[in-house]
């Protein structure tokens, strides 16, 4: 199967744990089969490496979540980068042409695109081999998976197929209705719009053509910011006259919400937490350092994070994301390709951060003009490498870095440490990088 996973969102649905680089599918709330932790797109990954281990996937995202994919995913899985946000159209359009132009795919060759962060079972992904069957038969230019609906959501658009059949022609899309509509489109037989289609890549490359102008993969890419941005859904699906539809009648939730989440987690407490014997229908998610107690509380969330804290009745966290965008601040935590890091001070001419490096990864080599930096190993071992010299370290170590010194660390395994950026300018855009090789 030849699969595009689209990932995307600003990441304020679920403040304080996402943020603008860390989106809601990157949150680890959820329990796999062993009881470890792990986000949506490691599940989701998971689990269509589980149905269908041949699978080539590539995952369509923007700049700024590659670093959180490679963190969570490793360094294997294919990525199609998006130069910056353009809507879908543009984003399948660029994994298309990526799949043809780089991958080498064929324009006979069925292609599924589907969503990141769906919580769903193993019955989804077969669904989704029968979508890309259907695509590739030619059932129809475009093949859409429709959500059997189990209430009248004002959350999704809807899909009105022309009978009743398992597979059927579509007659016409509706927008998100209010719930009385919604009804009435659910007695017509509507299916809820998921968002997950399936064609043959030569159909979507003519498409890219008609609307966008562009040669190839590169130009697409280097060109990217002038796209048109547009939705696939306005773009194609409710132009195309030959489209089919697959009903999927097995479990399909949108953890989008704090409300929807909350109501997937296997315990009421993660973190450093406790409730009384009042509350109902209380979570609690922290990750901070503090305890947090609830008392006498019915159906609320509390989270908590280096972004801020969160206290709302599950029902109103639906209308969460306006709020949160209002709020501005220097984001406090972010994963990184080569692990994570969290703000923990931050004054007039000097920034502290706790950097947690995976064993085996390595920051990049580099240097900033305006600022020095301290380093204090608190556990693990590493490589540190200064101008070139390269020296071992482990906890209690101190590594001064003055302003301009090329610099880099390697964690050998687990490697905690403090990082204490000192100057009257410390800025993100200060870095200079070099490669590796000049060491």
């Amino acid at each position: 199967m030849n699969l595009i996973l689209l990932s995307g969102g600003s990441g304020k649905r679920l403040w304080p744990l996402s943020n603008e680089i860390r989106s809601k599918q990157f949150v680890k709330v959820l329990k796999n089969e062993e009881g470890q932790m792990e986000s949506m797109i490691e599940r989701v990954y998971r689990q269509v490496r589980q149905v269908s281990p041949d699978s080539t996937i590539t995952i369509a995202t923007a700049k700024a979540q590659v670093s959180s994919i490679r963190n969570q995913l490793g360094d294997e899985v294919d990525i199609s980068i998006e130069p910056c946000r353009r809507d879908t159209f543009p984003a399948i359009a660029l994994a298309a042409a990526y799949l043809r132009d780089v991958k080498g795919l064929g324009v006979e060759e069925p292609v599924v695109v589907c969503p990141v962060d769906p919580y769903v079972d193993s019955d989804y992904f077969q669904s989704l081999k029968e979508l890309e069957e259907l695509a590739a038969a030619g059932r129809a230019r475009l093949v859409l998976m429709g959500i059997e609906p189990d209430c009248p959501s004002e959350k999704y658009g809807y899909i009105i197929p022309r009978g009743k059949e398992r597979v059927d022609q579509v007659l016409t899309f509706k927008e998100k209705p209010d719930t009385e509509t919604a009804k009435e489109y659910i007695r017509q037989g509507a299916l809820w719009n998921g968002g997950v289609f399936a064609f043959k890549l030569g159909y979507l490359m003519e498409k890219a053509h008609e609307i966008l102008d562009f040669t190839d993969y590169q130009d697409l890419f280097d060109h990217y910011e002038e796209a048109k941005k547009i939705s696939f859904d306005y773009a194609v699906a409710e132009k195309e006259p030959d489209i089919a539809v697959l009903r999927f009648k097995g479990r399909w939730e949108d953890l989008g919400t704090w409300n929807a989440l909350t109501g997937q987690m296997d315990e009421k407490i993660y973190g450093r937490g406790s409730l009384d014997e009042a509350c109902r229908g209380v979570h609690i998610v922290n990750e901070l350092n503090i305890p947090i107690l609830c008392m006498g509380l019915t159906d609320a969330v509390v989270a908590a994070s280096p972004e801020g804290i969160l206290v709302a009745a599950k029902e109103r966290s639906d209308f969460l994301k306006p709020y949160a965008e209002a709020i501005t601040r220097q984001v406090h935590f972010a994963e990184k390709s080569w692990g994570e890091f969290c703000i923990v001070d931050v004054e007039k001419e000097s920034l502290t951060i706790r950097l947690t490096l995976l064993a085996g990864r390595s920051m990049s080599y580099h240097s900033h003009e305006h600022r020095d930096e301290v380093w204090t190993v608190l556990s693990g071992s590493g490589q540190v490498t200064l101008d070139g010299a390269r020296r071992q370290v482990g906890p209690g170590d101190v590594v001064r870095i003055p302003a301009g010194c090329r610099h880099m660390v390697k964690a050998d395994t687990r490697l905690q440490m403090i990082e204490v950026q000192l100057g009257q300018e410390i800025s993100v855009h200060d870095k200079q990088k070099y490669e590796s090789r000049e060491m």
